[in-house]
């Protein structure tokens, strides 16, 4: 599933992931720094609500704006210029049957909306594998 709405110069966009996955592990996963070291960065450092997520040679700090245990964590990256933008990972379990699913929000520039949607599913792809989810 794919969704995306246009606000200014930043695109919303959200993807739906199943993964078969317990959802307070997936929720460990996503919202702690070692469990994002396994798939997101390649390493994750905490210090309260401020994170630094670090690639290769370049470093991101965000903070954490949002917290719902077992349901979803929302970071702010502290360089981004628009007050409006955020990257949340929400756990949704079906009620009926009791199917897991990743929902990833983003926002990026227009013309990137292809290459960001990529990523993220590169991303998810790496989380699943650690998971051992298909």
């Amino acid at each position: 599933m794919f969704n995306y709405t246009n606000m200014n110069t930043k695109v919303k966009f959200e993807l739906e992931f199943p993964i078969q996955s317990s959802p307070q592990l997936l929720f460990n996963y996503i919202s702690t720094p070692s469990g994002l070291s396994e798939w997101f960065a390649d390493n994750v450092n905490s210090r309260g609500e401020f994170f630094v997520f670090i690639w290769d040679d370049s470093e991101e700090r965000a903070k954490l704006v949002a917290k719902k245990s077992s349901e979803r964590i929302r970071f702010k990256w502290l360089d981004s210029e628009d007050d409006s933008t955020f990257f949340e990972l929400s756990i949704q379990v079906d009620n009926l049957t009791k199917d897991v699913s990743l929902i990833v929000t983003d926002f990026c520039d227009d013309d990137e909306l292809e290459e960001s949607k990529m990523l993220w599913e590169n991303q998810i792809s790496s989380l699943k594998q650690v998971l051992g989810s298909r």
